[in-house]
């Protein structure tokens, strides 16, 4: 027990040291009333040698309980009872009443406790503040970069891999509609599919805060969606959540999935920006499922692929006339299989004609205008209204469109902005092939060749089996006469690639390293070999390098009439510096609608 000296209140708490009441420091025994009246009165003292207080003239010596011994004493300690505690006797002094006593000691001890204790209340709140601050802070920081990891389909059947993919797609491209959230693109996070990689190692490659896997699982018309959502910076799973649904509800459950994520990762939506996120282009569950096998065989790249996906982007559309996001798809197929199994002449009329029709059911569709920018910079040739879609593209979603806007500047020869803008569409996607190797064109476009072959290479850090990575390497080689690289780069995209195009830079490589008979035989065999998908441009280019202007000229025209691929950008693609200076060209910037 302890006691109050000055408010005389006990306590049966031994481990205080203070009153709670006026903060004078505790003292053994009871307030009052000792149940030993004949007992001298004892204290534990905080230090050696202090002396207790309480007795008058003449009462017996006051023995006071120490600690650990005096220096100045022998005192020794008790073998079979090592805590026994040190005894010291001293002589009686007169001393004043108990109650001076006590107030001399309470002052004199609150005066010293006082800023101690107001040392630790501080130091209490600061700690309690930083730790509070932490916490606060780490639970309701917005994170304000993503990636969405292809989800893992363990259904145990391969036929619903469209699914799985799918659901990763759709979820990009909703969260992709809030323009404060950096959502890595397909292209970048599809590389880890059906890889076993760290979360940290990822957040660290995509330079993302976040990362979200799902595992999805279909039995029969029953779909189980599990996701995590994982911050790299805690490196732990901040939230998670099992999805069960009907196949019926699966329009809704990408919907659901994205306003949870988003909720999760401490976004605030306006009324506008949830609209977008949940917004779905269709009520019918078996039109969405043919929507996204389209896109699961679109995204192949290949012959096969483009023609699945026509057909079911086209089954879609019978199940539901007014879905808009399946014409957008017929429009990217026909687009990106122009000029490969389909003549442009044939293709680039349909992909317009499918974005339109989407544009006709829902004009706020910035993937419709930019296939429309797209169209016109590749094809139509009216300049104005190529700039005028890809401006309202970027306008409608500023993720989209600044690629297209970059090919009409470059096409108008205005090299400086069209750096300006494909910078800016490979920063949105700093991992996706397309961006980087479109970059590394414009900067050997625009005669900056250091950039291009730094940007070149980078592309194909990214991955060693890229084709166009190896193009833009020896077309920038070339353009700095460094000829064996350039001619070996080529030879490295042919190989991984084997199309005409590919050759034809190959030959115009030769051509440029004053290699004639191989650039010949190069623009020969491109003649007869690939006689409904010679790219004539890259004839022309051949030609045009080995001073033939009568034959490149020839050949330019061939691909005027046939809107063939990068003719569009005469006005400033190396391949025909050599001829700009001929009358003729002023001809060729005339039937393409170009300003000289």
């Amino acid at each position: 027990m302890k006691r109050c000296p000055e408010c005389r209140r006990d306590y049966y708490n031994d481990s205080l040291f203070y009153c709670l009441d006026d903060g004078n420091a505790l003292l053994e025994g009871p307030a009052s009333g000792s149940r030993f009246p004949d007992e001298p009165a004892t204290a534990i003292l905080s230090e050696p040698g202090a002396v207790a207080t309480g007795f008058g003239d003449g009462e017996e010596p006051q023995t006071a309980i120490l600690s650990e011994p005096p220096a100045s004493t022998g005192g020794q300690v008790d073998g079979e009872n090592p805590t026994r505690p040190f005894i010291k006797t001293t002589a009686a002094e007169p001393q004043k009443s108990i109650s001076e006593a006590s107030e001399k000691q309470s002052l004199s001890v609150n005066k010293a406790a006082k800023p101690l204790l107001a040392v630790t209340v501080l130091a209490l709140i600061v700690l309690g503040g930083f730790f509070g601050y932490r916490y606060f802070n780490s639970s309701t920081k917005q994170i304000d970069s993503i990636a969405v990891m292809p989800f893992v389909n363990e259904s145990g059947n391969a036929d619903v891999e469209y699914l799985s993919d799918g659901m990763t797609e759709t979820l990009i491209k909703s969260l992709s509609q809030i323009p404060d959230l950096n959502v890595r693109p397909r292209s970048s996070v599809f590389r880890y599919k059906g890889k076993e990689t760290d979360p940290q190692t990822i957040g660290k490659e995509l330079n993302v805060q976040a990362i979200l896997n799902g595992r999805i699982i279909q039995r029969g018309q029953d779909i189980s969606l599990f996701v995590e959502l994982i911050d790299i910076s805690l490196d732990k799973v901040i939230w998670s959540q099992q999805y069960n649904r009907k196949q019926s509800d699966l329009v809704t459950l990408q919907s659901d999935v994205a306003r949870d994520v988003l909720s999760n990762l401490k976004t605030k939506l306006s009324g506008t920006d949830e609209a977008k996120v949940t917004k779905t282009y269709t009520t019918n569950p078996e039109a969405y499922q043919l929507y996204l096998k389209g896109n699961y065989y679109r995204t192949k790249y290949n012959k096969d692929g483009y023609k699945k996906a026509i057909e079911y982007y086209k089954q879609a559309i019978e199940l539901d006339p007014n879905y808009a996001m399946a014409y957008v798809g017929i429009g990217a197929s026909y687009f990106l299989a122009a000029g490969w199994y389909l003549p442009p002449n044939e293709a680039m009329p349909q992909s317009k004609d499918a974005a339109l029709k989407a544009l006709d059911l829902d004009e706020s569709l910035a993937e419709a205008h930019s296939l429309i920018a797209s169209y016109e910079v590749w094809y139509g040739w009216n300049w104005e209204n190529a700039e005028k879609e890809a401006k309202r593209a970027i306008e409608l979603n500023p993720k989209v469109g600044h690629d297209q806007y970059s090919y009409y500047l470059a096409a108008m020869g205005r090299m400086d902005r069209s750096i300006e803008e494909m910078e800016l569409y490979q920063s949105l996607f700093p991992l996706d092939l397309v961006a980087n190797s479109s970059l590394a064109n414009m900067y050997l476009y625009g005669g900056q060749t250091e950039k291009a072959i730094e940007q070149a290479r980078k592309t194909i850090e990214l991955d060693q089996n890229y084709a166009p990575g190896y193009k833009a390497l020896g077309l920038a080689y070339a353009r700095k006469q460094m000829y064996p690289e350039a001619i070996a780069s080529l030879e490295k995209a042919y190989s991984l690639d084997t199309t005409p195009e590919l050759m034809g830079y190959e030959g115009y490589v030769y051509a440029a390293a004053g290699k004639k008979v191989e650039a010949l035989r190069i623009a020969e065999e491109l003649q007869s070999t690939f006689s409904k998908f010679a790219p004539d441009y890259n004839i022309a280019g051949i030609y045009a390098k080995l001073n033939d202007n009568e034959k490149a000229f020839e050949w330019i025209n061939k691909a005027i009439d046939h809107r063939a691929g990068p003719i569009a950008f005469v006005k400033v693609d190396p391949l025909f510096d050599n001829i700009r200076s001929d009358a003729r060209y002023k001809d060729v910037l005339k039937r393409m609608n170009l300003p000289e």
